[in-house]
């Protein structure tokens, strides 16, 4: 993976997962790119990376303009991605499946979910909002008791192979010259409001004229050691696995409103249907700070909160077999749960790609673009994504986000 540790380069990406090696491909394949790509892994195995421990799902179901916008160009990426991520005559296979985010809500949120709905299909968005008959005839395993309406992605949402998205991405940037150092950065140098070079735990040091802080769940200390702070935090998310042998045919991601969701995961097996699900911690709950050890999965959670709230949402669960489990980190914005995306304040040549909140994957594809085309041409020319910049951190001014999970 990784080759020697060079002298400088043009942009040096600390964190190598799916957001850094999406911004060092967009940057290796512009044309109006002619520089020289570092990418800083710290861990080269990615075990522990979000990439890799995601549900690697994607949606238009936000309520904001600019994440459904983002989306948007993630599903078309996807559905191109064995040809846009083609390394000679290797294809990267995704097995991207559209089976849809079914949101339901109960008559307290049905507002919300119909404002949602409005502004998603102004955006061009493919979501069905459907009353609990119309649920009920569409998915027959569905209990609709309690429920107002639900609200579905008919094309364009679904889940997708997210560690072969991500070692797609690296390759892809390899391909183009971008260069993987296994190391992991230290301190970040700076004369006056610029950054000026990163140095690695080995001593080595790396002279740059931009710096892009993609570094996952440890983003704010590589903020840090800048000078820059931002409110993100990692937060421990579990994700759990079962089989059910109950028919739920067409099941797509559903998130309840209790906040608990499952989807199905590969294909019907001789236990049944294999499927992946958890739940958002309540409000009333502890969602304490993840420590970057600390992959301990509690299956109390799956116990006391998730299996009960699927149960009563999807009968057929009632009788299931628990599978494996994982743990794995969120960088959770503090401010609004979105993305903290460009120049990090006055430091402008310090790029931020922090604080994804649960959506990096989803995002990669636009994000990466989106900051290739700050990095190179100054501005974003595809898809202003100046919504989730710093300076609304900076002033406190949040970009809320209705559907968060």
């Amino acid at each position: 993976m990784s080759g020697p540790v060079p002298s400088s380069a043009d942009v040096v990406v600390i964190g190598g997962a799916a957001i850094g090696s999406s911004v060092a491909h967009h940057l290796a394949s512009d044309p109006g790119f002619g520089g020289r790509v570092v990418v800083i892994e710290k861990d080269p195995t990615y075990a522990r990376s979000a990439s890799a421990l995601s549900a690697a799902s994607i949606r238009q179901q936000y309520s904001s303009a600019v994440n459904i916008r983002i989306s948007l160009h993630g599903i078309a990426f996807l559905r191109r991605a064995g040809d846009l991520l083609a390394v000679g005559d290797e294809r990267p296979v995704i097995d991207l499946h559209e089976g849809g985010y079914l949101y339901l809500a109960t008559p307290g949120g049905a507002g919300v979910l119909a404002d949602n709905h409005a502004l998603q299909i102004a955006e061009g968005a493919d979501i069905l909002l459907m009353d609990p008959a119309a649920l009920k005839t569409r998915f027959p395993w569905l209990e609709t008791s309690g429920l107002a309406c639900g609200a579905w992605g008919r094309t364009g949402e679904g889940w997708f192979d997210g560690w072969a998205l991500m070692q797609a991405f690296r390759k892809k940037a390899r391909s183009l010259g971008a260069t993987y150092v296994a190391g992991e950065a230290v301190a970040i140098e700076r004369a006056g409001n610029r950054v000026t070079a990163v140095r690695l735990a080995d001593g080595s040091r790396i002279a740059c004229g931009t710096v892009v802080n993609a570094a996952g769940f440890f983003g704010r200390q590589v903020a840090a050691m800048a000078g820059v702070d931002i409110p993100v935090v990692p937060k421990k998310r579990f994700v759990f696995s079962f089989h059910c042998r109950g028919d739920l045919a067409d099941a797509p991601l559903l998130i309840d409103p209790s906040g608990a969701w499952f989807r199905p995961e590969g294909r019907p097996g001789p236990e049944g249907r294999l499927f992946i699900g958890s739940a958002s911690p309540a409000p009333d709950m502890a969602d304490p700070e993840m420590h970057p050890d600390d992959f301990e999965v509690d299956h109390r959670f799956f116990d006391e909160v998730v299996w009960p709230a699927l149960a009563a949402r999807v009968p057929a669960f009632e009788a299931i077999r628990p599978g494996r489990a994982w743990a794995g980190p969120y960088d959770m914005c503090e401010l609004d749960h979105n993305a903290i995306l460009g120049p990090a304040g006055e430091v402008e040549n310090l790029i931020l790609a922090n604080g994804f909140s649960g959506h990096g994957l989803q995002q990669a594809p636009a994000v990466g673009r989106g900051l290739a085309e700050r990095i190179v041409h100054g501005r974003y020319v595809s898809l202003d994504l100046s919504d989730l910049g710093f300076d609304r951190i900076a002033a406190g001014r949040p970009l809320l986000e209705r559907n968060v999970i």
